[in-house]
């Protein structure tokens, strides 16, 4: 198979990229579990990310064993889980969110299981269908990931490839292959999502040795917090990714029985909105 039988994505994560480099900055991605803490409240948060300054969404797919997830996390892809959260209603939710919005590119992240589970056939299309610009799975190397890479190619889907600070030397090649589109991600850290940061001289080090391997933009993730550091990531970096800060700031809200209070939504949208002004300078 070669690059010239791709079939066309979306060309909204590529439009995205194109706008901020026009506009001389960084973005933002934003990720939060699908159907956490339940469905309404979820897809609340989902529809109001984009005007609170959110320049991609990540949607966790939630799994019972997502070894590359921190507590905060794990947390709530079992929120979500015991509230009925399944993959077909995370496309669902997708579906939701494409009725309003047209243009943020939505990127699916989670583990293989539940995709070959649900068939991958079967879940590509009905992801492009639903609105789907990408996909992230953090469970198969790309030695192993042909049975959903080539798929992925050919219905569309940007199949987003991750890279830590020990893909290096011949592996990045490997990588960084044909079939990684979309954008890199950069997880900066060794270990789980939502622990300790890397160092911005760390990063830095990783973006020339990256960008000598690829055109595609760079997103870099894991251990961000705060808007001050969420800055200085997008002052290196194609997009700085936050995950375990913003699921922390649901959970944060919810009451005693784990269920959302009222002021949620507008005080998950309220800490996005102040990241999105720290990526923005």
């Amino acid at each position: 198979m070669t690059a010239q039988s791709f079939a066309p994505d979306s060309g909204r994560i590529k439009a995205r990229f194109d706008a901020l480099k026009k506009e001389g900055r960084s973005g933002l991605v934003t990720f939060i579990t699908a159907g956490d803490p339940n469905y309404d409240t979820g897809l609340e948060i989902l529809k109001g990310l984009p005007k609170a300054g959110a320049d991609l969404i990540e949607i966790g797919m939630p799994f019972t064993d997502p070894m590359a997830d921190g507590p905060a996390i794990q947390a709530a892809g079992l929120r979500a889980l015991a509230g009925g959260q399944t993959l077909a209603r995370t496309l669902d939710m997708v579906g939701e969110f494409r009725a309003d919005n047209q243009d943020t590119p939505v990127i699916l992240m989670g583990y293989y299981n539940p995709i070959y589970s649900y068939g991958v056939e079967r879940f590509l299309k009905e992801a492009r269908d639903a609105g789907v610009d990408g996909l992230i799975v953090v469970d198969l190397p790309p030695e192993e990931d042909a049975e959903l890479c080539i798929p992925s190619a050919k219905a569309g889907v940007n199949f987003i490839r991750l890279t830590t600070p020990t893909t290096v030397g011949e592996r990045l090649p490997v990588v960084l292959n044909e079939y990684t589109s979309g954008f890199v991600y950069y997880v900066s850290i060794l270990g789980i999502t939502g622990t300790k940061s890397a160092t911005d001289a760390q990063i830095n080090e990783a973006m020339s040795r990256l960008r000598a391997h690829t055109d595609l933009p760079i997103a870099v993730g894991f251990g961000i917090k705060t808007p001050d550091h969420a800055k200085a990531v997008a002052d290196v970096a194609d997009a700085a990714v936050v995950g375990s800060a913003i699921v922390d700031k649901i959970k944060e809200n919810l009451d005693e029985n784990g269920q959302a209070t009222p002021g949620l939504v507008d005080a998950v949208l309220s800490y996005v909105s102040d990241l999105a002004q720290g990526v923005r300078g």
